[in-house]
């Protein structure tokens, strides 16, 4: 019975994981396109997706709690000692899957990490473009001023009679 239970949350939790790869290409082509309002409904898809996985994730560990009462915080592997060979296989093969989507999943946030970074790159160097740039407050020789230009003027004897 828990290896079912097991094997049934695996199994959502790769459908969850899939469901937000998908997010996370439509994310992609969001990105290109600037679409803001679209950008924040997308996030709170998100958001509900990543709930909905911490829930699942929740009922795997019970379930892998079931299974190996012994082990604090029991990981698939520590399950696989007390299931049949046929249970093992399933169990496996629903994991590889889940590893593969995780993997997938990251790769697809990492190109929209480095999508969203240099779009801010743009935008600082546009605005500063547009900012005026501040005056240079270190030290260095002063600057002439309209007095010290009429002194260099009056020539090489300055003497008042």
């Amino acid at each position: 019975m828990s290896a079912e239970l097991l094997y049934a949350s695996m199994e959502k939790l790769c459908k969850l994981h899939k469901s937000l790869y998908e997010l996370a290409v439509n994310k992609t082509d969001i990105i290109k396109t600037g679409d803001m309002d679209a950008l924040n409904q997308l996030l709170k898809d998100e958001q509900s997706h990543i709930a909905a996985i911490d829930q699942m994730e929740k009922e795997r560990q019970k379930a892998a709690k079931a299974l190996a009462p012994h082990i604090d915080q029991p990981t698939v592997t520590d399950c696989m000692d007390r299931l049949s060979t046929a249970e093992q296989d399933k169990i496996t093969d629903i994991a590889n899957e889940l590893v593969q989507q995780v993997f997938h999943l990251k790769e697809q946030n990492n190109l929209n990490q480095q999508l969203i970074h240099n779009s801010l790159q743009f935008v600082n160097v546009s605005m500063n473009l547009l900012r005026p740039q501040p005056e240079n407050i270190n030290y260095g020789p002063p600057k002439k001023t309209k007095k010290s230009s009429e002194k260099s003027t009056q020539g090489m004897f300055n003497s008042k009679a």
